[in-house]
């Protein structure tokens, strides 16, 4: 119902006012060594500022993950500048270090060589540093140094008041936009893994990041490299962002008030392992509380529904007073093959794959469904390019996955030439060309290329990676921002510095007491 009151209001009114996506882009990379690409054990570096209060440049899990965070562009352009800027800047203030161009890391050594981010001393800091301390212990350090792309996805205002007018809806708006969010989400877990598929760029790792034998997928490539053949995502697969915990965390998305239920009591009810694990380990707080979750953002998804918070104000909070205000991407691998790791084309790919997945019908999801759905990612990810593989229909026939995506690119061309018509371009259009040549053969998708390359350089996974790192890190260096950018970020990262030491001290209550007031919102 939805999808044809967004397609009446966009031939009615003037579409490049209801088609004016704005994006934002969160990047991460980890430091290593330019001399061997180890990873770096050095402390966030001074010159980058503060990680707890810099609006640009942060860290992830480990003090070694850089994570560079874009403002909200109308231009992808604009963003694709900024987040240039950010990575360029940076070269220039790691004179022996470079950030890693995979989402895989390289050669690593046992856990504890990996070090988890600093935060400071106020009880905000200390609760980012717990909350890692326990994503630590319940699932190993390793995954939480793989690096992704977070692309953040909105429509603008109009397009949400003029649907809702169309509509005759006389909800409220926020309640009209979080519906229309939340069928654009259960679509793109019906069809995400196209995504998966076009743009996966993780097929290979290095051996040191198994601890054990190796699933059964994958293959040796010389001594120190596991390659799945035809994978396309291992970052999203089962050696990467997942958890068997999580398992039984049956995440709906047909109403918000379910999924901010659903998050709240896999927050406050206690899982009886992470019970039994330790208070305190090496004289810190291992783990922030019992639950399944400790926060929100421990629940791993390719997609989120996001709300900006106030200080203090927890996500579902947030969700649940103002409801979604965008969508959070998180199923992009970092490109080895583009400098920034992403490129205008995928840009305008995920564009219009979201915007097809609001154009079209999405029914309400189910127990089935949600099964039927994973079973489809699952495979695409870890054997994609397999011409034998066959995914699952809606009700349940296995059929090639050509039959499944070819339908797909349709919808996802229509959506295109809106888009371009609004633009005045025919980059959407083209992008889904292009996706169209990688299913049938024409194109190489990165997985494949990479695979490619490791197979006719005969090299090693780290070697490859590093090559290419090395590469983008030294243009970087060769292309420096603008003066202007540059001093800008220079006094961004000596007031992010000042701005954490007034955080430290105006704290006015215990940590404890803090901790508590902030899981009373849970209640």
């Amino acid at each position: 119902m939805m999808a044809k009151t967004f397609r009446a209001a966009i031939t009615a009114h003037d579409s490049a006012e209801l088609l004016s996506i704005r994006r934002g882009i969160e990047k991460e990379g980890l430091r290593v060594s330019s001399e061997n690409h180890a990873l770096s054990k050095k402390p966030h570096p001074t010159s980058l500022g503060s990680a707890l209060t810099h609006r640009s440049i942060t860290t992830d899990y480990s003090e070694a993950l850089l994570e560079f965070i874009t403002g909200v562009h109308q231009s992808p352009n604009a963003v694709l500048t900024e987040l240039f800027d950010l990575h360029a800047y940076t070269a220039r203030s790691l004179p022996d270090e470079i950030v890693w161009g995979g989402s895989m890391p390289g050669e690593l050594g046992p856990d504890s060589d990996i070090p988890i981010a600093h935060y400071g001393s106020s009880n905000i800091g200390k609760m980012k540093r717990i909350y890692r301390n326990g994503l630590g212990a319940r699932y190993g350090r390793r995954m939480q140094v793989i690096a992704g792309i977070h692309y953040n996805f909105s429509l603008p205002e109009a397009f949400w008041e003029r649907t809702q007018s169309s509509a005759g809806n006389t909800a409220l708006l926020q309640d009209w936009r979080t519906e229309g969010y939340l069928a654009i989400i259960r679509n793109f877990q019906r069809y995400g893994w196209l995504l998966n598929f076009l743009t996966g760029s993780s097929p290979a790792l290095n051996r040191t990041f198994v601890l054990g034998e190796p699933p059964e997928h994958l293959t040796n490539h010389g001594s120190d490299t596991l390659i799945g053949e035809f994978a396309t995502s291992l970052r999203m697969g089962d050696l990467g962002y997942t958890s068997s915990a999580q398992d039984g965390l049956q995440i709906c998305y047909n109403q918000i008030d379910t999924y901010i239920k659903t998050l709240t009591d896999a927050i406050v009810t206690p899982h009886g392992p992470y019970q039994a694990l330790p208070q305190n380990q090496n004289e810190e707080q291992l783990q922030l509380n019992h639950g399944l979750l400790q926060i929100e953002n421990e629940f791993y998804s390719a997609i989120r529904p996001k709300r900006i918070t106030e200080s203090g104000e927890a996500p579902v909070r947030a969700l649940s007073n103002r409801g979604i205000e965008y969508l959070e991407i998180r199923c992009l691998d970092i490109n080895p093959f583009t400098p920034l790791g992403i490129d205008d084309n995928t840009i305008a790919l995920v564009d219009t794959f979201l915007l097809a997945c609001a154009l079209t019908d999405s029914p309400l999801c189910d127990a089935d469904s949600r099964a039927i759905d994973s079973v489809n990612t699952q495979r695409v990810l870890n054997a994609g390019r397999d011409p034998t593989l066959q995914l699952l229909t809606a009700e349940g026939s296995a059929v090639p996955l050509t039959e499944l995506a070819l339908p797909i690119i349709d919808m996802m061309h229509e959506a295109a030439v809106w888009l371009d018509g609004s633009e005045k371009t025919d980059r959407h259009t083209y992008a889904v060309e292009h996706a169209k040549r990688i299913l049938t053969g024409d194109a190489e998708s990165p997985s494949a290329r990479v695979i490619r390359e490791l197979k006719d350089r005969q090299v090693s996974y780290s070697t490859l990676i590093g090559d290419y790192s090395q590469t983008w890190n030294d243009a970087f260096k060769r292309q420096a921002p603008s003066q202007q950018v540059n001093a800008a970020l220079a006094d961004e990262a000596i007031a992010s510095l000042r701005r954490q030491r007034e955080v430290e001290a105006s704290d006015t209550v215990p940590f404890s007491t803090f901790l508590r007031q902030f899981y009373a919102q849970y209640e």
